[in-house]
């Protein structure tokens, strides 16, 4: 089963990746980054698809699909 990762430091809270995602499986966190801002992060349970929409939307570069 496809699963992401996110560099959490790199993130800069855009959210531009939580709206491609079809499944829904990325979210805001509830802590701040060192930058100061609420970074993304994955939800293990929603099942990735391993699309790459995220990664293609990214402008940080900070997610990582692995299937």
């Amino acid at each position: 089963m496809p699963y992401i990762t996110i560099d959490q430091d790199k993130c800069k809270g855009c959210l531009l990746c939580v709206g491609v995602c079809p499944k829904g499986v990325i979210s805001s966190a509830s802590t701040l980054n060192p930058a100061g801002v609420k970074p993304v992060k994955p939800d293990k349970f929603k099942g990735c698809t391993g699309c790459l929409r995220c990664v293609l939307m990214c402008p940080e570069c900070c997610i990582e699909v692995y299937k």
